[in-house]
């Protein structure tokens, strides 16, 4: 794999030969980078399981609370790996920072990719809501065969919520930004679903592909270019929504900034960008109960 000729102070793209496709390759599995996640991810695990996952290539970044033993307990070695990731990386001749999630997705891609129809590359505060049919796979069904799948944030944020609330957070928080394809800096955004043996460009947001470059397309098989896809046009959740919850409660928010981010180079970039963010979401909210209705209807069993 290949750095692309960094812009500014965070490399943030790699090229890469897409790996091989394997014998009977087939099924969806999760990429995720974590760290002291214990409080959510067994919630996380369990509805991604309900929906079709896999396998669950983890990669932990030096976590000190119980995250990679709740993960251990919930799942066997047929659906878990757990890697091992810590520290950040500079180039030793510009000293530019490299971007630790971008190499978490290449490794992924690269080590894992031929096993798998679909590689999902989301956080363990994003999860993926089926709007039609029960798994993610039968979501993506209206895709067919293109390889790369953008999903806008549905953002939700603290939903009034000053404290954690009793039981489980894709229950507790129903109040989101009302435009998911907001203009606004850092509050639009996508993570994407991909072929992974198609994958030749990687990033955290966008990818592209051998036979179609930097097209990418929606949950309704609609195809924009990356650029493209910030039109109010390429905007569907008709099959598949990407919820994202941001804050969780206001003392989370600021245990969140508390600790920071290990990926950004500025703690107080990061905290300037996340209470912009959180503003932006609370200035304008929806009601959006869908994952409710979704987790009632099938008696999902989230663990709390």
């Amino acid at each position: 794999m290949r750095w692309l000729k960094p812009k500014g102070s965070d490399a943030k793209k790699l090229t890469i030969e897409p790996p091989a496709a394997r014998a009977g390759r087939h099924g969806i599995a999760i990429a995720a980078c974590v760290k002291n996640e214990a409080r959510y991810i067994e919630e996380w695990v369990r509805f991604h399981q309900a929906v079709g996952i896999r396998h669950f290539y983890i990669y932990d970044n030096g976590s000190t609370d119980d995250t990679c033993a709740v993960l251990r307990g919930l799942l066997s070695a047929e659906t878990l790996t757990i890697i091992p990731w810590a520290g950040r990386m500079r180039d030793a001749a510009t000293a530019t920072l490299l971007n630790g999630q971008v190499i978490v997705l290449a490794h992924a891609i690269l080590n894992f990719g031929g096993d798998y129809r679909w590689m999902a590359f989301i956080d363990v505060d994003e999860f993926l809501l089926p709007k039609q049919g029960r798994t993610v796979e039968q979501a993506l069904e209206t895709v067919g065969d293109f390889p790369n799948v953008s999903l806008p944030w549905h953002m939700f944020a603290t939903s009034g919520h000053e404290a954690p609330p009793d039981g489980p957070l894709t229950l507790n928080y129903t109040l989101r930004g009302a435009d998911p394809m907001t203009s606004k800096e850092n509050v639009s955004n996508f993570k994407c679903i991909v072929d992974p043996c198609e994958v030749t460009e990687v990033s955290v947001h966008q990818f592209q592909t051998r036979a179609f470059g930097d097209l990418t397309a929606n949950d309704a098989g609609k195809r924009f270019t990356r650029r493209g896809r910030k039109a109010p046009e390429f905007y569907s959740n008709q099959f598949l929504q990407l919820n994202h919850y941001y804050t969780k409660s206001r003392q989370e928010l600021m245990e969140k900034l508390e600790r920071g981010w290990i990926y950004d180079s500025s703690a107080t970039k990061y905290r300037d960008k996340v209470l912009s963010v959180v503003k932006s979401i609370e200035e304008d909210v929806t009601e959006d109960r869908s994952m409710i209705d979704f987790i009632e209807r099938y008696a999902i069993d989230l663990g709390r």
